[in-house]
């Protein structure tokens, strides 16, 4: 059984940055691709970011895209969302996935979220 759990999460004024952080458990975290998601409250859980196990080749949703920056690092079994010039419509439960299948968006591991909340 894995576990993911994020930290990182906070209120920050609009154009800030936070980090988020996941830390997994289980020896085999290095083979997993990871990913980020998140939810507004009245919305759908949206993909915001993955890094891929194999190459660490990333990926990001179009409204993110320049502006966040996923890493990883095995040694450590986390994963790092880098989140830099923050808008309003950033604010949402941040969740991390484990064992992502990029292809289907589906994955095996949940973290509990973590709140990220931009003012303006």
């Amino acid at each position: 059984q894995v576990q993911v759990v994020e930290s990182g999460g906070g209120l920050v004024q609009a154009g800030g940055s936070l980090r988020l952080s996941c830390a997994a458990s289980g020896r085999t975290f290095s083979l997993y691709n990871m990913g980020w998601f998140r939810q507004a409250p009245g919305k759908e859980r949206e993909f915001v970011a993955a890094i891929r196990w194999s190459d660490s080749n990333t990926y990001y949703a179009d409204s993110v895209k320049g502006r966040f920056t996923i890493t990883r690092n095995n040694a450590k079994n986390t994963v790092y969302l880098q989140m830099n010039s923050l808008e309003p419509e950033d604010t949402a439960v941040y969740s991390c996935a484990g064992n992502l299948n990029i292809a289907t968006m589906r994955a095996n591991y949940w973290g509990q979220g973590t709140q990220v909340t931009v003012s303006s």
